[in-house]
């Protein structure tokens, strides 16, 4: 999810900037009302983060006081609902609901499911969903595209050999950000080597020695961790036409095919192939279309909500108020790179969108950089990890909210299974705090 990040070309306009402490608030009201909810309730699975949102919504219009009328502030924040990274994330979950549920009427999630599960061992079965991960994420640069081709079958694999649900999404979620942090057509790589004005190749190897390591612990980790699952798969033949559509969409999306023309394409697919196995025809793929996009209502709401929350408190001056914080005291390069690390991040947790933080902090961190002798492969480095850090555990951004829709879970209930995204954020700090002058 992202926030308008450019001047708006008309609306109301703050004359003056709110304190920085009480521009950040709303997205503490958010995570205390979201807490104590779930404490109260003693389930962290019945409390919709959507409501939280709300709560925090009210409060942000109610503290903008340098806006008069009412009117003027739901423009503000509506501004921020429908700017149009949010509306590109509401037409994927929306394409993706159609498509997951659309394959699942035809047979297509379990007919792949045991198709994986007689390729991988039971005890590789961590492993291998991660490594997947990881070569589909590296292949297309989108993590979103790993989670919708990936987490159903995850799913289903879970529901096969009583593995827990969030632990498979998590390791999903976790490979997906490998590639997202590393490939050269992703947007955050983009992103990241333009404002720091470094080679793709450059950047990658400096990413390469935090991702690699990280990503070896978790997969040692994984395996360890499977050395007790033993399952007996299904003897039952697979229907390997049933397998289509989750090969196409990993075959188109590894070609480079738009995500959003992706899934088009999936659930056009499976429409043909549930007239051509008689589970479906006209009326029924269109009652499965529109039960999968009512399966999105909350992923929706929820992007519209933090969308607007944001940008309210980037109209506030929360923002530059973290800006502002973090590099108004630097002393030597490892405070510095501890800035850099540190500004991408917060900016990501106010705006819940990775490519979108790195952007807005990218200049700042161009400056800081030159200024304290640090290269601008090694800056670009710090702010795409970091970002691709706080991106994967926030239960708001746009690939947790993806990956708990499609699993049907909370996704507060994949944090405590991120392995991977801790211990790239673990070996990166380290970098910084203990390595020698680069």
């Amino acid at each position: 999810m992202a926030i308008h990040t450019e001047k708006p070309a008309a609306g109301p306009r703050s004359p003056r900037k709110m304190h920085g402490l009480l521009a950040l608030s709303p997205l503490l009201v958010f995570l205390v009302t979201y807490l104590v909810t779930s404490i109260v309730a003693q389930d962290f699975y019945r409390v919709p983060v959507a409501a939280a949102f709300i709560a925090a919504a009210a409060y942000v219009l109610l503290i903008t006081r340098s806006i008069g009328k009412t009117d003027d502030k739901i423009a503000v924040f509506s501004r921020g609902a429908g700017h149009p990274n949010i509306l590109l994330m509401i037409w994927i979950f929306v394409l993706a609901g159609a498509f997951a549920a659309t394959a699942r009427e035809i047979g297509a999630i379990d007919a792949t499911v045991q198709l994986a599960l007689r390729l991988l061992p039971g005890k590789l079965i961590y492993a291998g969903l991660f490594l997947a991960a990881c070569f589909i994420s590296m292949a297309i640069g989108t993590s979103v595209g790993t989670i919708v081709a990936l987490v159903p079958i995850a799913g289903g694999i879970a529901e096969q050999t009583g593995i827990g649900i969030p632990l498979v999404t998590a390791i999903v979620v976790g490979g997906a950000f490998f590639g997202d942090n590393l490939s050269f057509i992703s947007d955050t790589t983009i992103a990241a080597t333009k404002s720091q004005g470094c080679a793709m190749r450059d950047k990658f190897r400096a990413n390469l020695s935090l991702a690699l390591p990280a990503a070896l612990i978790v997969t040692a980790m994984y395996i360890y961790m499977g050395r007790g699952v033993s399952y007996v798969p299904d003897a039952t033949a697979i229907s390997f036409v049933r397998t289509i559509p989750y090969i196409l969409v990993i075959v188109f999306a590894l070609a480079g095919m738009n995500v959003v023309t992706l899934l088009t394409v999936g659930i056009i697919v499976n429409g043909i192939l549930g007239w051509y196995l008689g589970s479906y025809g006209w009326v029924g793929w269109m009652a499965s279309i529109g039960g999968g996009i009512n399966s999105m209502g909350e992923l929706i709401i929820v992007s519209l909500l933090a969308g607007g929350v944001l940008e309210m408190i980037r109209y506030n001056g929360g923002i530059d108020y973290v800006i502002g914080g973090l590099t108004r005291r630097i002393h030597g390069r490892r405070g510095a790179e501890l800035a850099i690390a540190g500004l991408v991040s917060l900016v990501n947790l106010c705006t819940a969108n990775n490519t979108i933080a790195i952007i807005t902090t990218g200049p700042i961190a161009k400056d800081i950089s030159a200024r304290f002798g640090i290269s601008p492969q090694r800056s670009a480095s710090l702010l795409d990890t970091f970002s691709c850090l706080i991106q994967g555990i926030i239960p708001y951004g746009a690939q947790m909210l993806m990956a708990s829709g499609l699993a049907g879970i909370s996704a507060i209930s994949i944090i405590g299974y991120l392995y991977y995204p801790f211990a790239l954020g673990l070996i990166a700090l380290a970098s910084t705090l203990f390595a020698r002058r680069r």
